[in-house]
């Protein structure tokens, strides 16, 4: 699923967002190598070790791979179809502008997931942003998803971005649970606004999350 008051990631998460629903960061909780920057490593509950670092343009064909890899049911609301080589490009031109980041996790040469920021470039909505996250089936359910979205958090954060927004559809109950318990909050109710990947007019839910009160309460 994806999000963003932007605009599959278009508000922020989404089927992407099926998310661990946990909080982001427990403010008891020290995740290993925070705050080092990237390349990183961190080590799963399960015990598999997963690198994160950003994604740049010679990524390309990985991202390929790992998209045409999810199940039929995660390309279903996606915003943009990320198995089509030409979105792909347009992701990696926005890297390059600096309208977006992106934090990808690699296990044994292949990608278990990524989190992305995308930046509003509008002067009124320049400290909005969006995210996407996306977790590789085989990954669900241990953590990465939630370490994703803190690094995302993270970045949001040191770029002055101030509130984050997710875009999914109603009918994405488990996408809607797991913001909820992330913190964020219904925006609004669009109907008919989004047409999926069959062709069919969706209602779009928008969710955001205030990164200021973040701050205010760490």
């Amino acid at each position: 699923m994806s999000v963003k008051l932007k605009s599959s990631g278009e508000v922020i998460m989404a089927q992407e967002g099926k998310l661990e629903s946990a909080p982001v960061h427990d403010r008891g909780e020290v995740f290993p190598n925070e705050g080092e920057g990237f390349p990183n490593e961190i080590v799963l509950p399960d015990g598999r070790h997963v690198g994160l670092r950003l994604m740049t343009a010679a990524d390309r064909e990985q991202i390929l791979t790992f998209a045409r890899s999810l199940p039929p049911d995660d390309l279903l609301f996606l915003r943009t179809d990320i198995t089509e080589p030409a979105i792909v490009d347009q992701w990696i031109a926005d890297l390059e502008r600096a309208n977006s980041i992106t934090v990808l996790a690699e296990t044994e040469g292949k990608l278990a997931g990524y989190a992305t920021l995308h930046l509003e470039q509008a002067r009124w909505t320049r400290r909005v942003g969006e995210i996407r996250v996306q977790v590789a089936p085989a990954f669900r359910g241990h953590g990465l998803g939630r370490r994703l979205t803190f690094e995302i958090f993270h970045l949001g954060q040191s770029r002055g971005i101030k509130k984050m927004a997710a875009m999914m559809t109603p009918d994405q109950t488990g996408a809607r649970a797991a913001f909820e318990k992330l913190g964020f909050q219904v925006e609004a109710l669009l109907q008919d606004w989004v047409v999926d990947r069959g062709g069919r007019p969706r209602d779009l839910l928008i969710m955001s999350y205030d990164l200021e009160g973040l701050s205010n309460q760490a």
